[in-house]
């Protein structure tokens, strides 16, 4: 089994930073596209930024410029650097992640339990 673990999220004032992180662990033979998403309440899950293994990122418009998606393969780590904080940043941030087992040739989506990020005055 592969588990996904978030943390780093929490409340910040607009126009503060938050550094989340995410921890890929269990019987993993390598591990594909990682990513970060978004859902508000009463909205459809977003996708915020993603990174290949190789390092290409891809981010959504309304992040561009704000957040930065890193990566670190020796740890089966992702992260996201968010700056400049809005209100409307304000939702529960989910890691997900392409991964192929130790014990399967077949790869496979996880997700995390996700973390919440409040953006509030």
């Amino acid at each position: 089994q592969v588990q996904l673990v978030e943390s780093g999220g929490g409340l910040v004032q607009p126009g503060g930073s938050l550094r989340l992180f995410c921890a890929a662990s269990g019987s993993i033979f390598s591990i594909g596209v990682m990513g970060w998403y978004r859902q508000a309440p009463g909205k459809q899950r977003e996708l915020v930024a993603s990174i290949t293994g190789a390092g290409t990122t891809n981010y959504a418009d309304f992040v561009k410029g704000r957040f930065t998606i890193a990566r670190d393969n020796a740890k089966n780590t992702v992260y996201l650097q968010m700056n400049s904080l809005k209100p409307e940043d304000t939702a529960v941030y989910l890691c997900d992640a392409i991964v192929r087992s130790a014990v399967s040739t077949t790869w496979r989506h996880y997700w995390g339990q996700g973390t919440q990020v409040t953006v509030s005055s």
